[in-house]
């Protein structure tokens, strides 16, 4: 099953990479032809602007599976072991009742919009929204897994806080870990 769902994000990680390298080349040569030729790519910037919102949704669910949304396990890190399951727990079951929520706006939302048209590719508009059932179909059964690891105890002590802290938070505890064991160091001197 992880071997699956790993391809599968691997999967999303090219379509995610292919799209933002569409967009450069919409983008740049937008630019180009405007500066330089005195005309344009008429799509460029609704095509762009649809593959950054997918993109932005794609990467959340290979984010989600790879546990590297950004937050801050200063309460939860300190919590005994029981502790930390059961705000792990809460904490799946809110993002899984969220995800539900963003499905079934989604839905309506791609329903209305079935009919309007983009104003310069013609396409339907509820390419938007399907981009927002798209990551809630995909992310459910990832939110669910965990959660099951979760109740079935599978996950050690070190998985049961399941975010990524901000680079200049690892850097800042890194560093506080070299002052602690140089002062170590000096006392053993001493």
């Amino acid at each position: 099953m992880t071997r699956i769902i790993d391809r599968a994000c691997k999967f999303l990680e090219f379509l995610i990479a292919l799209g933002l390298a569409i967009m450069v080349v919409l983008v740049f040569g937008n630019v180009v032809l405007r500066y330089g030729f005195n005309s344009g790519i008429t799509l460029s910037e609704e095509v762009s602007r649809w593959l950054f919102i997918w993109g932005t949704f794609l990467g959340a669910v290979v984010a989600l599976r790879e546990h590297g949304h950004l937050g801050v396990d200063m309460v939860v890190g300190r919590l005994p072991r029981w502790g930390k399951q059961l705000c792990l727990f809460i904490a799946h079951i809110v993002m899984i009742g969220i995800v539900v929520l963003l499905f079934k706006g989604s839905l309506e939302q791609a329903k209305i919009n079935w009919d309007v048209t983009a104003p310069t590719t013609g396409a339907s508009m509820a390419i938007v929204y399907s981009a927002g059932i798209a990551f809630a179909v995909l992310a459910i059964p990832l939110l669910l897994l965990d959660l099951w690891k979760i109740v079935s105890g599978q996950l050690s002590d070190d998985e049961l806080v399941m975010i990524q802290e901000s680079e200049e938070g690892v850097q800042l505890k890194q560093i506080l870990n070299d002052a602690d064991d140089a002062s170590a160091a000096l006392k053993a001197k001493a």
